[in-house]
């Protein structure tokens, strides 16, 4: 892509690796995945930085402790601990919010997307809900 300033180039290709880490560190989760299949720098970037899913995998451990503690402790890295408790931090925050409150049957939870969850995150939503 030309224009009259010379040729458009990537942030990635010109800044330190360091700042392009910086500017993927200020997108969430879901963002920094989509960026990361944009080109295949913006990959490796992504994909090397431990520090950028560490970030996105602290940001849940509010939800999932337990689940991101036992992944760590066996061995696991941050992004593989935020691909297996994603969905479950997404899914236990709703159900503490009440979302699925007044589901009369399962097939009303048909189409949404449900993780296995241990006995204490029941435990915990079942008291959310004894105190709505």
């Amino acid at each position: 892509m030309s224009s009259s300033y010379g040729c458009a180039r990537d942030f990635a290709e010109t800044l330190p690796t360091e700042m392009s880490l910086k500017i993927f560190g200020e997108l969430d989760a879901r963002s920094l995945c989509r960026a990361s299949a944009t080109c295949r720098l913006w990959n490796a970037i992504i994909r090397d930085s431990q520090q950028l899913w560490r970030t996105q995998c602290l940001a849940i451990v509010a939800l999932c402790r337990r689940e991101v503690d036992a992944d760590r402790g066996n061995g696991l890295s941050w992004k593989e601990s935020l691909a297996r408790n994603y969905i479950r931090s997404r899914l236990k925050l709703a159900w503490l919010r009440g979302r699925y409150s007044n589901v009369a049957s399962a097939s009303e939870l048909r189409g949404r997307k449900m993780a296995p969850m241990d006995v204490d995150t029941w435990g915990d939503i079942l008291q959310a809900e004894l105190d709505r």
